[in-house]
């Protein structure tokens, strides 16, 4: 297996609220041959000001991003929504941008974490330990899934590593998350998640597992709330070898 230098994008949402999930994906990426680096200056990939409007701020995050990752051989993001976008880098800086060359550049070395094992390395994870009592099932997230392709991929990690998947019903129906758009139309989002945990429990599942920490936040949220004792994984955290004692 090719040894890569890999750079870890971790998302605001794993920085802030599960950092575990950035500490899993390294485990599996280091399990796959990877040598993992991640650079300190990486901020926000500037999702919520690009959809938002607000054009000058995300070009500046994109500028901030290319510096952090320059001489990188692949940037891999435990998530589809910030890996969509930093392929999108080109359009944010536009053309006629001095960087545009190395936005194109960064563009096509992001990658989603699963589709990178998968896809980039032919990584097939070791066997998972333990996964709980009850069924597991897996939530597509839209981004990964429409953005980015991402489907078969975590299925076929997770079988590898012998999870089985009991599918859901609505797996590639969204969550109601969708960023900004939970805030702007709460009562719409609020039906959508509702509507998820309906399926979840349709399915017998009692762990879900995702590969975007958004949809997993609003999920657990959601459950918690209404008091169902089902938990809530990234993918990630599912399959990574343990941590070294």
């Amino acid at each position: 297996m090719t040894r890569r230098r890999v750079g870890l994008f971790v998302t605001c949402l794993v920085d802030f609220f599960r950092p575990e999930v950035a500490f899993a994906s390294i485990r599996l990426l280091e399990a796959a041959g990877c040598e993992v680096v991640v650079p300190e200056p990486q901020t926000c990939c500037g999702q919520p000001a690009w959809n938002s409007g607000d054009r000058a701020s995300a070009r500046a995050l994109a500028l901030d991003v290319l510096d952090a990752f320059a001489g990188i051989d692949a940037v891999v993001v435990p998530s589809g929504s910030c890996a969509g976008m930093l392929r999108q880098f080109p359009a944010v800086l536009g053309a006629e941008h001095p960087r545009h060359g190395e936005a194109v550049t960064l563009a096509a070395r992001a990658f989603e974490l699963t589709s990178f094992l998968v896809d980039e390395l032919g990584f097939e994870p070791p066997p998972v330990a333990a996964t709980g009592d009850g069924a597991v099932t897996y939530h597509d997230a839209c981004s990964g899934l429409r953005e980015l392709g991402v489907r078969e991929q975590p299925r076929a990690l997770l079988a590898a590593a012998g999870v089985a998947v009991t599918e859901m019903d609505t797996a590639s129906v969204c969550c109601g998350f969708g960023g900004t758009f939970c805030v702007k139309y709460p009562d719409i989002s609020g039906g959508m998640v509702d509507d998820k945990l309906a399926s979840i429990e349709r399915s017998g599942a009692t762990t879900v597992l995702a590969g975007d920490l958004g949809c997993l936040l609003n999920l657990e949220g959601r459950l918690l709330r209404v008091g169902r004792p089902v938990r809530v994984l990234h993918v990630a955290e599912m399959l990574a070898p343990p941590e070294a004692s």
